[in-house]
């Protein structure tokens, strides 16, 4: 009886111990009990695709996890077994050699009490590591890890079965980066003309035949970054926050840790297509960077860089050539200095292996499609739509000249001229083998974190502007039918449209709750003043060419009442920021450099409101809503419906045909 109720004890501590974990604060993510499998339980793969395996045995030596045993069991066994067939010691089935055992330490915080106490519970750790394997013959696996005297964790396995047959000779991966239904909807509203009721045109994304979404929660939380929704769009596995194209294991170093091969990777690999990359972000930033790199950490900017022209070089693994195309800012990692990696110069790196290298917009209008080009147009992100064609005095006393010299980056192409000239190059170059293009749509996202609601929808504008554009060129080039296209988000913002605010009123109020009668809600939210055009409001009365679709007046009497549902104390007046970009968060002198305060001098003509989050964020972050996938060309109708964000992977790797069973040619 003694036994049986140490038994039952033991089994009360670990259920405890797997509900604690899963909660806010995790010894590691995935990884409930103190054998850990990466990839974990649940997961998908492509036959044919290769990833690493991570094994790791826990003993926590304080904290509530600690057993009495401060030693991990450095004996533990692991097996795979395919659904109908015996269990199988890993390295002979995935024919590989034993790896050798790795041992080391980690510290964590339990909950909130013990960070601010500073009472890490400490962890020892025994690992091994099974590099660059495969599973190719579809069906359910079973991976379990044996150790402490028979514990199991068990992880179950499921390699799709999908087609080998390539039915889409190219595709283009539109990511508009934090972008949600709201803001579409916000963005229609200010760009396209309304007659009662009815719109007089449409986005671009209005018009495709299939609309789909899809959920954006990452492995172990809820709320996702761009790192980890990025890599499960591109290889079919979700993984943690700040993670890119890896399941973040327990060690020190970010590059060890397990990768997954991507879907850029693939298709070269497979089909010896083209690969093209373009971004208004820094080009090593989070979503560009996913397709190449291999690190928990996605800080690690230069060596991001360095895996576009090398991929990765410090482990066995796929070989890389290279994008044909890599367009984007972030010139920080380029040219030498304290910020490139090992202060190498990139830009001269790149030309050594045969690329064009662009520096503005002019030079990209004319560089030649029959070589691979880098093209990289700013320090950091670059500039909004809205700083380039409507409030150009914030391109100046920038210091963010590509070339390092310190100057100001006023000849960048947009979002728009990069896409179409990678088509150029990407088709020039891969006549036979075909293309992979993304095209991301970053500062949505960046000008949503700084509440920045005006250059966040300019951005958008400009996204759904590029999609058009470059449907209609690839119809032009003959190759729009062969060409699937998919449009879609990473994750959102809790943002949305309320009403109106009568901007002028609101001016003339004295107090902050005066000010608040400026909103208008339900029906004296009125009509959209964006669309009307008035010259004699500081000139920003616009006109475009036909089918193109932006406001006429950015700084209309009425404008939105907008917002996020999570944010930091700032002020809100309603009115677009002419002068620069907005910072609505800021240190205020004399205090804590981690405490934010709404920033005194950003819409100092609004009212005060208080902030959701903790008071050392100084911007909006992502939310949990899912997002819209639009989809045109072969194999659209995969698109509908709702799924998981790895889905579009599987998707768009079935369109490729880029299965290999053990029946397929192997490669």
């Amino acid at each position: 009886m003694a036994a049986r109720n140490h038994l039952s004890y033991v089994a009360a501590v670990v259920l405890i111990i797997q509900l604690c974990s899963a909660q806010t604060f995790q010894r590691l993510g995935a990884c409930p009990k103190l054998g850990c499998i990466f990839p974990p339980d649940q997961v998908d793969f492509l036959a044919g695709q290769y990833f690493d395996i991570r094994l790791e045995v826990h003993a926590p030596v304080n904290g509530t996890e600690a057993t009495g045993n401060p030693n991990p069991d450095e004996n533990f066994k692991f097996t795979i077994a395919r659904e109908g067939e015996s269990a199988q010691d890993a390295a002979p089935y995935l024919d590989v050699p034993e790896p050798e055992l790795e041992r080391w330490n980690f510290t964590w915080y339990e909950d909130l009490f013990a960070q601010d106490a500073e009472t890490p519970s400490l962890v020892r750790v025994a690992s091994k590591a099974y590099r660059r394997v495969a599973l190719r013959d579809p069906g359910e696996y079973t991976a379990t890890l044996t150790y402490a005297n028979g514990t199991t964790t068990v992880a179950t396995w499921l390699v799709r079965d999908l087609s080998t047959v390539r039915k889409a000779k190219n595709v283009v991966l539109f990511i508009g980066d934090g972008m949600t239904t709201n803001m579409i909807t916000a963005a229609r509203l200010i760009a396209h003309k309304s007659i009662n009721g009815r719109y007089q045109s449409n986005m671009q994304m209005d018009k495709f035949p299939v609309l789909g979404h899809q959920m954006t929660h990452s492995l172990d939380s809820f709320i996702t970054d761009s790192a980890n929704s990025a890599t499960a769009i591109y290889s079919g596995h979700k993984t943690t926050v700040n993670a890119l194209g890896t399941y973040r294991d327990s060690s020190e170093d970010p590059t060890d840790d397990p990768k997954i091969e991507s879907i850029a990777e693939l298709f070269q690999r497979l089909n010896h297509g083209g690969i093209g990359i373009v971004s208004t972000a820094a080009i090593s930033d989070a979503t560009p960077a996913a397709l190449t790199a291999h690190t928990s950490d996605r800080s690690q900017y230069g060596e991001v860089v360095d895996s576009f022209l090398n991929g990765i070089t410090n482990y066995t693994w796929t070989n890389w050539t290279g994008p044909d195309v890599l367009f984007g800012g972030g010139a920080e990692q380029f040219f030498p200095g304290e910020d490139s990696y090992r202060g190498e110069d990139y830009y001269a790196a790149f030309a050594d292996r045969g690329y064009n290298v662009v520096l503005n917009n002019s030079a990209l209008s004319e560089t030649s499609t029959d070589t691979k080009t880098l093209g990289i147009f700013s320090v950091s992100t670059m500039s909004t739509w809205l700083d380039r064609n409507v409030y150009t005095d914030g391109l100046v006393d920038q210091e963010n000249s590509p070339d390092g010299q310190g100057g100001d980056a006023t000849d960048q192409p947009g979002l728009k001229e990069m896409t179409l000239k990678a088509v150029d190059i990407l088709s020039s170059l891969n006549p036979e083998n075909g293309w992979f293009l993304m095209s991301e749509g970053a500062s949505i996202d960046k000008q949503m974190h700084t509440l920045d609601y005006d250059r966040a929808l300019g951005e958008l504008l400009e996204f759904d502007d590029t999609i058009k554009a470059t449907m209609a060129k690839l119809e032009a080039m003959g190759q729009l039918n062969d060409t699937l296209i998919v449009v879609t988000a990473d994750h959102g913002h809790g943002f949305d449209v309320m009403g109106s605010v009568d901007t002028k009123y609101l001016n003339a109020q004295s107090t902050d709750r005066e000010k608040r009668g400026a909103v208008g809600y339900y029906k004296e939210s009125g009509l959209s003043q964006y669309t009307v055009p008035d010259p004699t409001r500081n000139n920003t009365s616009l006109k475009y060419s036909d089918g193109v679709h932006f406001p006429s007046n950015w700084d209309p009497r009425y404008t939105l009442f907008q917002g996020v549902s999570a944010n930091p104390d700032r002020r809100e007046n309603y009115q677009v920021h002419q002068d620069e970009p907005r910072l609505p968060a800021t240190n205020l002198s004399g205090l804590p450099e981690e405490d934010f305060y709404a920033n005194p001098e950003d819409a100092a003509s609004g009212f005060l409101i208080n902030g959701t989050l903790p008071v050392s964020v100084d911007q909006g972050v992502h939310s949990l809503t899912d997002v819209p996938v639009f989809a045109q060309g072969p194999c659209q109708e995969l698109f509908g419906g709702v799924y998981g964000n790895v889905d579009i992977f599987f998707n768009l790797a079935d369109c490729l045909g880029l299965s290999r069973p053990s029946s397929a040619t192997a490669e």
